[in-house]
């Protein structure tokens, strides 16, 4: 698996450690919004939050064996914000997830997505379980949180792992997929359907499985591959391979203009991509600077700076 051989580069302290660990290490947070208010007690956001944190991370979602320095650092907040009886909640869950640079320090984001559709219930010490052959359990409210969090576990991955080699994530995105076809349904869920929005949990997996996306998987693997990992070794090169990731972007998205996919790409590099293109020749700057700030509108502004 050419993660893992790259990996062992930037993991030396730990190639001597049992590759036996789980593919995520995710920082778990769970807080309660002011807006809730005193109506539930604190302590069993605590126990949700120790819950989550060990269905994440000590759970196995792929036949892949990861050692302890290869797993994926990622950030789950779940943000409660209204208690609607009987052990139910409304909350959102705000995800983040890196992916290493070769021979750096430096990880870069993959993914940085806000989920506002979040209805679970949840009683305090209650285990989290999720089966793929069951995903809606026995309880359509209790099995919709563990559906979700599994299905953004899975998009995480497979993100992560079109970044090593290429098309390598699909089989998480049909892992994905088959969670959005099997969703709990019921009173207060949503998110699942595509009548439901036009930018939910159904449009993150049909544009990573659509063939009118299938370019993505080539950004996401020469962005990273053939572009910031290269740069240790040419700066140069590595900024231009991601320069020609800007010109795949600007086709995907003159073919399906104000998709998702690339919303969410811009979301999670924005900043990386102003600092890659802040000390390049001004010819390339300015050329960079057009194509970021036609493709990702809301932060045209901040692209100025590089005219």
């Amino acid at each position: 698996m050419l993660r893992k051989i790259l990996l062992s580069c930037l993991c030396l302290l730990t190639c001597f450690l049992p590759a036996d660990a789980q593919e995520l290490r995710a920082n778990v947070s769970v807080q309660p919004s002011p807006q809730l208010g005193n109506s539930t007690d604190r302590r069993v956001f605590n126990t949700l939050q120790t819950a989550m944190a060990e269905f994440i991370n000590n759970r196995r979602w792929s036949d892949d064996a990861y050692a302890p320095g290869e797993r994926i650092e990622c950030n789950f907040l779940l943000t409660v914000s209204e208690a609607l009886g009987n052990n139910t909640f409304r909350a959102s869950l705000t995800i983040q997830a890196a992916r290493p640079v070769y021979n750096s320090a430096y990880n870069s984001s993959i993914l940085n997505i806000q989920d506002p559709n979040v209805v679970f219930q949840y009683v305090e010490f209650q285990p989290l379980e999720f089966n793929e052959q069951r995903i809606v359990g026995n309880s359509p409210l209790q099995s919709n949180l563990t559906a979700i969090l599994a299905f953004y576990n899975y998009i995480i991955i497979g993100l992560d792992a079109d970044s090593f080699s290429p098309r390598g994530g699909d089989v998480f995105f049909k892992k994905a997929l088959n969670i959005v076809n099997n969703a709990p349904d019921g009173k207060d869920i949503s998110g699942w359907k595509a009548f439901e929005g036009n930018r939910n949990r159904y449009w993150i997996q049909d544009n990573l499985l659509n063939t009118k996306f299938s370019a993505f998987h080539d950004v996401m693997y020469q962005y990273h591959r053939l572009g910031l990992d290269m740069m240790y070794e040419d700066v140069n090169k590595g900024r231009a391979a991601i320069m020609n990731c800007l010109n795949m972007l600007s086709g995907i998205n003159a073919d399906q203009p104000n998709s998702m996919i690339v919303q969410q790409f811009f979301l999670a590099k924005s900043d990386e991509l102003l600092k890659v293109f802040s000390k390049a020749p001004p010819q390339e700057k300015v050329r960079a600077g057009q194509l970021l700030s036609a493709l990702d509108v809301p932060n045209a502004n901040k692209y100025q700076q590089l005219r």
